[in-house]
Protein backbone atom coordinates (compact mmCIF):
# COMPACT_ATOMS: atom_id res chain seq x y z
CA UNK A 1 0.00 0.00 0.00
CA UNK A 2 2.92 2.62 0.86
CA UNK A 3 4.24 1.57 -2.54
CA UNK A 4 1.18 2.44 -4.48
CA UNK A 5 1.14 5.35 -2.95
CA UNK A 6 4.91 6.43 -3.37
CA UNK A 7 4.21 5.72 -7.22
CA UNK A 8 1.03 7.63 -7.30
CA UNK A 9 2.99 10.52 -5.92
CA UNK A 10 5.94 10.29 -8.22
CA UNK A 11 3.68 10.28 -11.07
CA UNK A 12 1.45 13.31 -10.13
CA UNK A 13 4.86 14.99 -9.44
CA UNK A 14 5.27 14.55 -13.25
CA UNK A 15 2.16 15.84 -14.34
CA UNK A 16 2.60 18.97 -12.28
CA UNK A 17 6.10 19.14 -13.42
CA UNK A 18 5.23 18.63 -17.09
CA UNK A 19 2.40 20.95 -17.03
CA UNK A 20 4.26 24.08 -15.56
CA UNK A 21 6.93 24.00 -18.21
CA UNK A 22 4.29 23.91 -20.60
CA UNK A 23 3.16 26.81 -19.05
CA UNK A 24 6.60 28.44 -18.57
CA UNK A 25 7.78 27.96 -22.49
CA UNK A 26 4.53 29.14 -23.75
CA UNK A 27 4.82 32.79 -21.54
CA UNK A 28 8.51 33.19 -22.72
CA UNK A 29 8.98 31.89 -26.38
CA UNK A 30 9.33 34.15 -29.15
CA UNK A 31 9.62 37.27 -30.27
CA UNK A 32 6.37 38.78 -30.95
CA UNK A 33 7.35 41.58 -33.22
CA UNK A 34 9.65 39.63 -35.84
CA UNK A 35 6.21 37.93 -36.48
CA UNK A 36 4.56 41.13 -37.21
CA UNK A 37 7.37 42.10 -39.83
CA UNK A 38 6.88 38.85 -41.42
CA UNK A 39 3.10 39.25 -42.04
CA UNK A 40 4.08 42.91 -43.23
CA UNK A 41 6.37 41.17 -45.59
CA UNK A 42 3.98 38.61 -46.92
CA UNK A 43 1.38 41.23 -47.03
CA UNK A 44 3.59 43.37 -49.58
CA UNK A 45 4.48 40.45 -51.53
CA UNK A 46 0.64 39.11 -52.09
CA UNK A 47 0.48 43.00 -53.13
CA UNK A 48 3.12 42.95 -55.50
CA UNK A 49 5.57 45.03 -53.55
CA UNK A 50 9.15 44.64 -52.26
CA UNK A 51 9.86 43.28 -49.16
CA UNK A 52 11.12 45.54 -46.22
CA UNK A 53 14.53 45.22 -44.70
CA UNK A 54 13.88 44.21 -41.00
CA UNK A 55 15.74 46.84 -39.15
CA UNK A 56 16.56 46.16 -35.30
CA UNK A 57 17.73 49.78 -34.62
CA UNK A 58 14.58 51.07 -35.94
CA UNK A 59 12.75 48.40 -33.95
CA UNK A 60 14.43 49.00 -30.75
CA UNK A 61 13.43 53.14 -31.92
CA UNK A 62 9.25 51.63 -32.00
CA UNK A 63 10.22 50.27 -28.61
CA UNK A 64 11.42 53.21 -27.23
CA UNK A 65 8.06 54.97 -28.78
CA UNK A 66 6.38 52.41 -27.27
CA UNK A 67 8.16 53.00 -23.42
CA UNK A 68 6.38 56.77 -23.81
CA UNK A 69 2.86 55.35 -24.27
CA UNK A 70 2.60 52.95 -21.43
CA UNK A 71 -0.18 54.00 -19.13
CA UNK A 72 -2.31 55.73 -21.88
CA UNK A 73 -4.44 52.93 -23.09
CA UNK A 74 -8.24 53.18 -22.09
CA UNK A 75 -10.80 50.88 -21.83
CA UNK A 76 -12.09 51.08 -25.14
CA UNK A 77 -8.50 50.13 -26.72
CA UNK A 78 -7.71 53.91 -27.83
CA UNK A 79 -3.93 55.07 -27.49
CA UNK A 80 -4.11 59.17 -26.33
CA UNK A 81 -0.11 59.31 -26.89
CA UNK A 82 1.42 61.84 -29.18
CA UNK A 83 4.79 61.84 -28.24
CA UNK A 84 6.85 64.73 -30.77
CA UNK A 85 7.90 63.46 -33.70
CA UNK A 86 11.46 65.08 -33.68
CA UNK A 87 11.63 62.39 -30.43
CA UNK A 88 11.41 59.30 -32.68
CA UNK A 89 15.38 60.49 -34.12
CA UNK A 90 16.88 62.51 -31.49
CA UNK A 91 15.67 60.63 -28.76
CA UNK A 92 14.60 57.22 -29.23
CA UNK A 93 18.09 56.64 -31.15
CA UNK A 94 20.13 58.43 -28.88
CA UNK A 95 18.73 55.74 -26.09
CA UNK A 96 18.84 52.29 -27.87
CA UNK A 97 22.45 53.03 -28.88
CA UNK A 98 21.88 53.77 -32.90
CA UNK A 99 24.84 55.63 -34.45
CA UNK A 100 24.30 59.38 -34.73
CA UNK A 101 25.63 59.55 -39.01
CA UNK A 102 22.94 56.43 -39.80
CA UNK A 103 19.99 58.05 -38.61
CA UNK A 104 17.89 58.45 -41.32
CA UNK A 105 14.58 59.68 -42.85
CA UNK A 106 11.11 57.80 -41.06
CA UNK A 107 8.93 57.90 -43.63
CA UNK A 108 5.73 56.85 -41.39
CA UNK A 109 4.27 54.88 -37.98
CA UNK A 110 1.67 52.86 -36.48
CA UNK A 111 0.36 52.13 -33.15
CA UNK A 112 -1.93 51.16 -30.76
CA UNK A 113 -3.03 48.70 -27.92
CA UNK A 114 -5.22 46.52 -26.75
CA UNK A 115 -6.15 44.83 -23.15
CA UNK A 116 -7.35 41.47 -24.60
CA UNK A 117 -4.46 38.91 -25.70
CA UNK A 118 -4.19 39.22 -29.61
CA UNK A 119 -1.33 37.28 -31.62
CA UNK A 120 1.09 38.87 -33.81
CA UNK A 121 -1.25 38.71 -36.83
CA UNK A 122 -4.39 39.54 -35.02
CA UNK A 123 -2.75 42.40 -33.88
CA UNK A 124 -1.55 43.73 -37.23
CA UNK A 125 -4.85 43.21 -38.86
CA UNK A 126 -7.32 44.33 -35.65
CA UNK A 127 -5.04 47.42 -34.20
CA UNK A 128 -2.48 48.55 -36.42
CA UNK A 129 -3.97 48.33 -39.63
CA UNK A 130 -8.24 47.80 -38.86
CA UNK A 131 -8.72 50.20 -42.15
CA UNK A 132 -7.69 51.20 -45.88
CA UNK A 133 -5.84 54.54 -44.61
CA UNK A 134 -3.73 52.66 -42.64
CA UNK A 135 -3.37 49.89 -44.70
CA UNK A 136 -2.03 52.10 -47.44
CA UNK A 137 0.57 53.17 -44.62
CA UNK A 138 1.66 49.57 -45.00
CA UNK A 139 1.69 49.55 -48.87
CA UNK A 140 3.47 52.75 -49.54
CA UNK A 141 6.35 52.56 -51.84
CA UNK A 142 8.25 54.67 -50.39
CA UNK A 143 8.81 51.90 -47.64
CA UNK A 144 12.45 50.52 -47.69
CA UNK A 145 12.88 49.11 -44.18
CA UNK A 146 10.58 48.51 -40.84
CA UNK A 147 11.12 48.54 -37.34
CA UNK A 148 8.45 47.03 -35.18
CA UNK A 149 7.97 46.73 -30.90
CA UNK A 150 5.69 45.37 -28.26
CA UNK A 151 5.62 45.32 -24.78
CA UNK A 152 2.64 44.21 -22.31
CA UNK A 153 1.88 46.16 -19.16
CA UNK A 154 2.18 44.50 -15.96
CA UNK A 155 -1.40 43.26 -15.54
CA UNK A 156 -2.29 45.70 -18.55
CA UNK A 157 -2.71 46.00 -21.92
CA UNK A 158 -0.37 45.16 -25.28
CA UNK A 159 0.55 48.03 -26.95
CA UNK A 160 2.23 47.74 -30.26
CA UNK A 161 4.55 50.56 -32.71
CA UNK A 162 5.66 50.00 -36.56
CA UNK A 163 8.33 52.27 -37.71
CA UNK A 164 9.14 52.76 -41.26
CA UNK A 165 11.66 54.34 -43.37
CA UNK A 166 12.88 55.38 -46.65
CA UNK A 167 16.37 55.42 -45.11
CA UNK A 168 19.28 52.94 -47.56
CA UNK A 169 18.86 49.50 -46.00
CA UNK A 170 21.46 47.52 -43.65
CA UNK A 171 23.23 50.96 -43.25
CA UNK A 172 21.05 53.07 -41.76
CA UNK A 173 19.93 53.23 -38.01
CA UNK A 174 23.18 51.37 -37.48
CA UNK A 175 23.34 50.25 -33.44
CA UNK A 176 26.74 50.64 -31.75
CA UNK A 177 28.84 47.42 -31.66
CA UNK A 178 26.24 46.00 -33.58
CA UNK A 179 23.66 45.43 -30.54
CA UNK A 180 23.12 48.88 -29.20
CA UNK A 181 22.22 49.60 -25.82
CA UNK A 182 20.42 46.82 -24.17
CA UNK A 183 16.49 47.29 -23.22
CA UNK A 184 15.07 45.48 -20.15
CA UNK A 185 11.67 45.46 -20.82
CA UNK A 186 9.77 44.38 -23.89
CA UNK A 187 11.36 43.21 -27.39
CA UNK A 188 11.97 44.54 -30.98
CA UNK A 189 12.35 43.34 -34.18
CA UNK A 190 15.74 42.53 -36.26
CA UNK A 191 16.76 40.27 -33.52
CA UNK A 192 16.69 36.64 -32.24
CA UNK A 193 16.08 37.74 -28.41
CA UNK A 194 13.18 36.36 -26.83
CA UNK A 195 10.92 39.22 -25.79
CA UNK A 196 10.83 39.53 -22.43
CA UNK A 197 7.46 40.89 -21.95
CA UNK A 198 6.30 37.36 -22.96
CA UNK A 199 3.61 35.43 -24.49
CA UNK A 200 0.29 34.76 -22.79
CA UNK A 201 0.22 32.01 -20.37
CA UNK A 202 -1.94 28.75 -21.73
CA UNK A 203 -5.57 29.30 -21.49
CA UNK A 204 -7.08 26.29 -19.44
CA UNK A 205 -8.68 25.04 -22.30
CA UNK A 206 -5.11 24.81 -24.36
CA UNK A 207 -3.98 22.58 -21.48
CA UNK A 208 -6.94 20.05 -21.46
CA UNK A 209 -6.09 17.83 -24.04
CA UNK A 210 -2.41 17.33 -22.26
CA UNK A 211 -3.30 17.19 -18.55
CA UNK A 212 -6.19 14.44 -19.75
CA UNK A 213 -3.55 12.02 -21.53
CA UNK A 214 -1.35 12.64 -18.85
CA UNK A 215 -4.27 11.57 -16.59
CA UNK A 216 -5.30 8.59 -18.79
CA UNK A 217 -1.35 7.30 -17.87
CA UNK A 218 -1.80 7.96 -14.56
CA UNK A 219 -4.61 5.96 -14.41
CA UNK A 220 -3.83 3.03 -17.01
CA UNK A 221 -0.28 2.96 -16.21
CA UNK A 222 -0.40 1.57 -13.04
Amino acid sequence: MISMWKLYCWKFSILFLSVLALVTSAKNAGNPANEIVDYINKNRTANKLPKLYDSPGLGCMALQYISECMGNCSSNNSLSCHPPEVDITEVYAANCGVELPTVDIISGHLVGCQWKYLNPEQALSEVLIPDEKRLSLLHSKEHTEVGVGFNRAHHGPSFWCILFSSGKTSSTFVLEGGRGIKQRNGCFSGTDLPCSAGRKLLFLADLKPVVFSMLLYLIVGM
